[in-house]
């Protein structure tokens, strides 16, 4: 993917990230619980990536998409590629600093 590319989605996807966080989405971090401990976006939910799979249920009641994050991106993107299997709408925010930012 090339620079602008990336700049240019970059810039559509947060501004969807803070569509999503004005109208309440779910904000889901699936770092583990002492990382949730350190720092958190305001709002966020707790579900460790292991624990993904319990929770399936609930976040399939969901009625608009469910914003992820964690420490990099990386773990929340798994569980998005997870949860869009499982026909969950979601996006992956990245870095739960992120999430703040558009808040």
């Amino acid at each position: 993917m090339g620079l602008l590319s990336m700049l240019f989605n970059g810039g559509k996807k947060s501004a969807r990230i803070k569509e999503l966080v004005t109208s309440g989405a779910m904000i889901v971090d699936v770092r583990t619980p002492a990382e949730f401990k350190g720092g958190h976006a305001k709002g966020a939910v707790n579900i460790p990536v292991q624990k993904i799979n319990s929770e399936l249920a609930k976040l399939k009641k969901q009625e608009q998409p469910i914003i992820l994050c964690c420490r990099s991106g990386a773990r929340a993107a798994g569980v998005q590629a997870q949860l869009q299997k499982e026909g969950i709408s979601c996006i992956n925010a990245g870095p739960w600093q992120k999430v703040p930012q558009v808040q």
